[in-house]
């Protein structure tokens, strides 16, 4: 099986279920915890182009901080992509990537199929 990466936030319950499921499969993943150490511009671009999703699609709306910054009427992609990295609270989570594909973990389903 190809090497496979999880952008995982220990306190959410879907990030966990992700790596239980993972650990359950017997798939040793490499864990980035996205909160502690940011991606970089070059990554998160890389992981929306394997997701297939704009900056737009990624946020996660219901956090704070989006409503504070009113997100939802920012459309710049660039601007958008800017401040996930200062906020990556905002990333939606969690992120699977195999090779050249990435799932968000939400429903679960997204990463049984991926790891088929």
């Amino acid at each position: 099986m190809q090497n496979i990466q999880i952008w995982h936030n220990p306190k959410c319950s879907k990030s966990r279920n992700a790596m239980t499921l993972l650990e359950e499969k017997g798939i040793n993943a490499d864990v980035i915890k996205y909160l502690e150490t940011n991606p970089s511009k070059d990554q998160l671009k890389e992981v929306l182009k394997k997701l297939n999703m704009k900056a737009s699609e990624l946020l996660r709306t219901g956090e704070d901080i989006y409503k504070e910054l009113n997100l939802k009427d920012i459309i710049d992609e660039e601007k958008l992509i800017d401040i996930m990295i200062e906020h990556p609270i905002l990333i939606e989570r969690p992120i699977i990537i195999k090779g050249d594909t990435a799932v968000i973990a939400r429903p679960i389903e997204n990463l049984e199929e991926l790891i088929k």
